[in-house]
């Protein structure tokens, strides 16, 4: 779509309501955690009005961007392996 300007140039329109961000691939995992750490983990996310499973994903990012540790081990283990890479905080496969 686009709207015609005073001097006759095309501009092109922006959409009211932007479309919602795509979502990232999500996997299922399974893991085995303690009765009480599965009891706060249903509160958290009763807490912050989401589900356990976006408690979990977030609380891993932030361990994996804040282990500086972790961060150097891995630059370790990916450098020399050329089917993937570290791309920001996030492992990625690459073609």
């Amino acid at each position: 779509m686009s709207d015609k300007t005073v001097k006759g140039e095309q501009k092109e329109s922006m959409a009211i309501i932007k479309a919602p961000p795509k979502q990232p691939k999500s996997v299922t995992i399974q893991a085995r955690v303690e009765e009480s750490v599965k009891t706060q983990l249903d509160q958290y996310a009763k807490f912050i009005d989401s589900t356990p499973s976006y408690v979990i994903t977030e609380a891993l990012k932030v361990l994996f961007k804040r282990d500086d540790e972790f961060k150097v081990w891995l630059g370790q283990r990916v450098s020399g392996q050329s089917s993937e890479q570290v791309q920001g905080e996030v492992l990625t496969k690459t073609p």
